[in-house]
């Protein structure tokens, strides 16, 4: 015998979530209030006659997300659930595609709130080509491009390459910044910086309303420094043998973030990461077991306010944050 009770809550549900009547509508049909057409509505999805299912087009792990936002103090975090994006698992190309889309549409959200004619900065990596891959093409936008650190001259997409994909999508102007990224010696930098070009390009840099980067790794099995040829793995030893634990936007830092101490900055000529941090929105996508030591260091710096990553790479980073925890906590 079916329950009277259960049986208005399911015609009260029935009007307002698939007629899309209103409340007094709903209220003035059964001959009730519309305070208590309300509370029926709230009773039904308490007792489960209403489910309600948000179906998003790339499934996102919001818990995750906010453990994040709250560890370390993000202004947001983009984590893409992987336990439904596919049957049995994704390969790595799929997944950075999928997380890639993610962060476009923060950077889409970003751009409807910018001024035209505003610049966005953008560094290199995988991470940073998914997501400009993933933006859809609105040449009406007019926002200007410039690149966050200098060219590689290698077969890997780079800073300037990328610059001149995003121009292209938005309809704006892109800049050139006429200097590699790292140079042999630190005063060869330091001519560089003397040439008008080289400065006027980082001076853009630090003006751009957003940054787009990626966080790369010290592991030699997914070192971009590696890949373009610029450093070697006996470098890549030495410099985890230093303390470091990965770099953004070319400049490298340890697990506390801290960077300052180390040579090779040096030589690195790109925006500097205390730039990076004052400007106003800034993202950095990245995902893999490799670079989860780099991404808690790049966190713990506050170098981004915008993480983009997968669920699998936001839990060994969470758990990295609760090991220092139960360290702190035995002191």
């Amino acid at each position: 015998m079916t329950d009277s009770r259960d049986e208005l809550l399911a015609t009260v549900a029935s009007l307002y979530y698939k007629l899309n009547q209103s409340q007094s509508e709903i209220a003035a049909r059964l001959d009730i209030s519309s305070s208590k057409v309300s509370r029926l509505i709230k009773e039904a999805r308490e007792k489960g006659i209403v489910e309600i299912q948000i179906r998003m087009p790339i499934p996102r792990d919001f818990v995750l997300e906010q453990e994040l936002i709250t560890r370390f103090g993000l202004k947001d975090a983009y984590v893409l659930q992987t336990s439904q994006t596919s049957n049995d698992g994704m390969d790595n190309d799929t997944l950075l595609k999928a997380i890639g889309q993610l962060a476009a549409s923060y950077v889409q959200h970003v751009l409807e709130t910018v001024p035209v004619g505003s610049s966005v900065g953008v560094a290199w990596g995988t991470g940073v080509h998914a997501t400009v891959s993933a933006l859809p093409d609105n040449v009406t936008q007019n926002i200007n491009v410039v690149p966050l650190l200098g060219g590689v001259g290698a077969l890997v997409v780079d800073s300037p390459d990328l610059a001149r994909m995003v121009a292209q999508k938005l309809g704006g102007r892109h800049y050139d910044l006429h200097a590699p990224v790292l140079v042999e010696r630190a005063v060869a930098r330091d001519v560089l910086l003397a040439e008008p070009s080289v400065r006027e390009g980082l001076l853009r840099g630090q003006a751009v309303k957003l940054a787009i980067t990626g966080i790369g790794t010290v592991q030699d099995e997914a070192s971009s420094f590696l890949r373009a040829g610029l450093l070697t793995r006996r470098d890549l030893k030495e410099l985890r043998e230093a303390g470091i634990v990965g770099e953004i936007c070319g400049r490298f830092f340890d697990v506390e973030g801290h960077y300052e101490q180390y040579e090779i900055n040096q030589r690195i000529i790109g925006l500097e990461l205390d730039d990076l941090r004052k400007i106003p929105q800034s993202l950095a996508v990245a995902r893999g077991l490799p670079k989860v030591v780099s991404i808690f260091g790049a966190l713990r710096g506050r170098f981004v306010k915008v993480l983009a990553t997968d669920d699998v790479t936001a839990r060994e980073v969470i758990s990295l944050a609760d090991g220092e925890d139960d360290i702190r906590s035995a002191k």
